[in-house]
């Protein structure tokens, strides 16, 4: 459904190649200043819709609008759009002066303005001193900045990022990820960016879409994907998470009882379904509690398991550990490293229980 105050309007987009079809009936508004990211794994159409809205691929049906018009027919470079590659794309012989630059004068500015335009996004992006320098001069995070700036000078209505971050190493990614939401929401520009990435898509985006086999799975804010999946896939490919399938037994208007090998779930809030349906109960690793003992139910806690310890990965700021149930199925648990040192830290080989609220779980019907 389209909302009339949606910037960017994907309409039932289908796009097919030699009897594949790669985009499935996908419809998305965007609003504007909108950082919407498209999410999911090699092949599962996200670049094939990124490539139709900058007008490299042409949509077997659907329309795409922004702002109202329909951009079908339109070449890309008549569209009001720029689009950032992964490998930046810069002129190695050119300063980075000048490849900011390339494309205003292509445009015909008159000198003093495409100076002008210059001089700001070298300001934008902090680069006023490496204003000389080749791209091969540069670390790989300031040639990610060039491109950006490149990018912005036109002044588009819609930023496209294809895996924009993809080429940096892990810490320069995660320093690089913030700065680039800040520049795009200090220009107020429109932006769709893809990924495979969903800790990029978590930081950076307003809005994520999850995307598979061409269909668009869930669509919301990072927090609503992450704590309220629609279903085993997106529960899946978002974060970790422990996943059980069980039975369900009651079902009340404000909880739930779902019967799994290992446990019985209580959970505090209803679904719509059938006693003796089978269901899956997803379980975040870091919303589980680990200790020698037994839990106390004192607080209203209902939700435990006991088993062994498999296995354990000390991570600095949090340990997880794999605790081997009955069933032979292994739970996944994150505990945070509150003390530098603990006495009686549970280790390997150890019996451990573990323990959850009645509103750490969501129940899944899909």
């Amino acid at each position: 459904m389209s909302s009339p105050e949606a910037f960017l309007q994907i309409r039932d987009i289908v796009k097919n190649f030699d009897g594949h079809t790669a985009v499935n009936h996908v419809s998305i508004d965007i609003a504007k200043g909108e950082i919407f990211a498209l999410l999911g794994s090699s092949g599962c159409g996200k670049t094939t819709l990124l490539r139709m809205l900058a007008g490299f691929e042409t949509p077997s049906s659907g329309s795409i609008l922004l702002d109202g018009h329909d951009l079908a027919g339109l070449p890309p470079y008549e569209r009001p759009l720029n689009m950032m590659f992964q490998s930046y794309a810069l002129f190695p012989h050119l300063t980075v002066r000048d490849n900011i630059a390339f494309g205003l004068k292509r445009g015909g500015l008159p000198a003093a303005e495409v100076a002008t335009r210059v001089e700001a996004m070298l300001k934008l992006v902090q680069l006023e001193k490496f204003s000389q320098r080749k791209p091969h001069q540069l670390s790989g995070g300031q040639q990610q900045r060039v491109a950006l700036a490149r990018s912005l000078a036109k002044r588009p209505q819609l930023l496209l990022l294809d895996e924009p971050l993809g080429a940096l190493d892990k810490k320069l990614r995660e320093e690089t990820q913030i700065e680039l939401v800040n520049i795009i929401h200090e220009v107020g520009v429109t932006c769709v960016m893809v990924t495979h990435d969903q800790e990029e898509a978590m930081t950076m985006a307003t809005r994520i879409a999850v995307m598979s086999e061409g269909r668009l799975l869930q669509v919301g804010a990072p927090a609503e994907i992450y704590e309220t999946p629609a279903n085993r896939f997106v529960a899946d490919f978002i974060g970790n998470v422990n996943l059980m399938d069980g039975t369900l037994v009651k079902d009340e208007v404000d909880h739930v009882l779902v019967r799994c090998a290992d446990c019985t779930h209580h959970v505090g809030h209803g679904i719509t379904g059938t006693e003796g349906m089978p269901v899956s109960v997803a379980l975040r690793p870091e919303k589980i509690r680990i200790s020698r003992g037994a839990p106390s139910f004192a607080d209203g806690e209902y939700n435990h398991a006991h088993g062994t310890v498999k296995d354990m990965a000390y991570f600095g700021s949090f340990t997880v550990y794999h605790l081997a149930l009955a069933s032979g199925a292994v739970l996944k648990i994150s505990a945070s490293n509150t003390e530098r040192h603990r006495d009686h830290a549970i280790g390997v080989g150890d019996v451990a229980w573990a323990s959850w609220s009645p509103t750490a779980q969501v129940v899944l019907t899909s």
